[in-house]
């Protein structure tokens, strides 16, 4: 399968996006592009803008200087064949379209594609939808695990279905919530009380999310979280520590030793995950080795209810007063800079980062291949 003389893979990894995690997919991408060995990839930058538009060539920091230009400025392609693209959806083709080129000098052809872009239109299974109508390898989850992993009560009530503890938990439609607002909130103290986590069920990156201790705190968290999401959760409060695991496998996964966070604010929110840099991560957890173990197997377990492969961070709580676990929360393209909980977890582990690049690659194309042969059964 591969299209590089050397026997090189090509591979493109696809960065930006619409989504609010714009920038943290850039940071993210710029890690892994670093990563993957010049000796065994040609790696073709696939960059998205805010607006939607792909344009292949254009490196990570240049699309986020682009972002910041309120005339949309000038984009630097770093090769000849880059340009404005789209992705060609005939399968014949594997791979991208370049805009406004001659036919015989428009196509990029890619062996496998590294999607990295966080939150909504890249992590919901719309992009997955889209390589799978191309017929292309890629890394990570299908589209059933992506939307169902970004819909935060649809993962939730599969958890509870896979026998996993989950938190007392109440969806609210927005509309529903602005028609009625005074009965919304009447419900969600009788039957959630205060504190509460307020969230817009389909986003990342704590966008969106407040803590709510009182009925002027409510209103707020839903009108926040009402701006980002038709649909809002609002959670019973854990008082647990943050515990984190990464995944890695197909149908077999394995999972890491656990981590733990140390939020510098009443929680883990945006402010804290990227601004502020007082949070503590500690790698590996403080936990029993039976804790450890009941985490670990709690992980695959939610990976498996939600039909993941190649990656995903499972997030939990670990209820201090009783030390029971509850799941908070499945990621499945989590953040993957030098620095991000994912990688550094497979680090302890004994995973380093370019070798956790290798086998997410490997993976992408084990499943591609898995995939061909239910195809070819179709008469």
């Amino acid at each position: 399968m591969n299209s590089v003389p050397g026997g090189k893979l090509r591979v493109g990894v696809i960065f930006g996006g619409r989504s609010g995690e714009h920038e943290v997919s850039l940071v993210s991408a710029k890690s892994i592009m670093k990563a993957l060995s010049p000796d065994k990839y040609e790696v073709i930058p696939v960059g998205i803008t805010r607006q939607g538009a792909w344009m292949v060539g254009v490196k990570p920091d240049a699309l986020l200087e682009y972002g910041k230009s309120e005339s949309g400025g000038c984009l630097p392609f770093n090769s000849a064949s880059g340009g404005m693209a789209s992705l060609n959806c005939d399968p014949a083709s594997k791979g991208l379209m370049l805009i406004d080129r001659p036919k015989d000098e428009n196509q990029v052809q890619l062996d496998v594609l590294f999607p990295i872009i966080h939150g909504t239109y890249g992590e919901d299974g719309t992009l997955q939808g889209m390589l799978e109508l191309a017929d292309m390898p890629y890394v990570g989850c299908g589209v059933l695990a992506s939307a169902v992993g970004m819909d935060k009560t649809f993962a939730k009530r599969l958890f509870h279905e896979a026998g996993i503890e989950i938190a007392p938990f109440k969806e609210v439609l927005r509309s529903h919530y602005r028609a009625a607002p005074d009965k919304t909130i009447l419900e969600i103290e009788s039957e959630l009380g205060y504190p509460c986590f307020v969230k817009p069920v389909n986003s990342g990156s704590s966008v969106g999310i407040s803590k709510a201790k009182s009925r002027e705190a409510l209103k707020a968290a839903l009108d926040l979280a009402a701006r980002y999401d038709r649909k809002i959760l609002i959670e019973s409060f854990v008082n647990g520590r943050e515990i984190e695991v990464s995944v890695l496998g197909n149908d077999d996964p394995i999972a890491s030793l656990p981590g733990e966070i140390v939020p510098c604010n009443e929680f883990y929110d945006y402010n804290a995950k990227y601004i502020d840099d007082r949070s503590e991560l500690k790698i590996p957890a403080d936990l029993s080795a039976e804790t450890i173990e009941q985490i670990r197997e709690m992980a695959i377990k939610a990976y498996r209810a939600l039909d993941c492969a190649g990656m995903a961070r499972v997030d939990f709580f670990l209820e201090r007063d009783t030390g029971r676990i509850v799941i908070n929360e499945i990621n499945t393209i989590p953040g993957f800079t030098s620095i991000s909980m994912y990688p550094k977890l497979w680090e302890a582990t004994g995973i380093s980062y370019p070798e956790l690049v290798d086998r997410l690659v490997a993976l992408a194309l084990e499943r591609y291949r898995d995939k061909q042969e239910s195809l070819a059964t179709v008469s």
